[in-house]
């Protein structure tokens, strides 16, 4: 289990969520319990915060994982956990690291003028009759 899981839900407060395991490409929600407000209170529109909830992806912003509870779910998975493959190991930069410029990705060409481009009289009389 993924512990205080931060889901941003469209037009709506975040809320705090336990999953049940790692998002995968395949998923069509998210499933999840312990549902909560960041300041822990159960929201307005939930029951029961220890029922399972479906969240469709539409309905969803993006969620937060922190590496605390990465590190925790590992930890009482073993790492063996397929499932948390899909989140990969993020590692901060260190401080005073320089960017690398991406030299791979070329630039979309600039369109060609047309050359110059004409107005129609008809449309600058209408515009002025305005």
């Amino acid at each position: 289990m993924i512990r205080d899981v931060v889901v941003h839900i469209n037009n709506e407060q975040p809320l705090l969520a336990d999953l049940f395991g790692a998002p995968t490409a395949g998923d069509a929600g998210l499933v999840c319990t312990n549902v909560r407000t960041v300041d822990g209170k159960r929201p307005i529109f939930i029951d029961r915060s220890e029922s399972v909830f479906y969240f469709p992806y539409l309905s969803i912003r993006f969620l937060e994982i922190s590496q605390a509870a990465i590190a925790r779910h590992r930890a009482e998975a073993g790492d063996g956990d397929v499932s948390m493959d899909s989140l990969g190991t993020w590692t901060p930069e260190p401080a005073g690291s320089a960017l690398v410029p991406m030299t791979d990705v070329e630039p979309e060409p600039a369109p060609a003028p047309d050359g110059e481009i004409e107005i129609d009289e008809d449309f600058l009389r209408r515009i002025r009759d305005i």
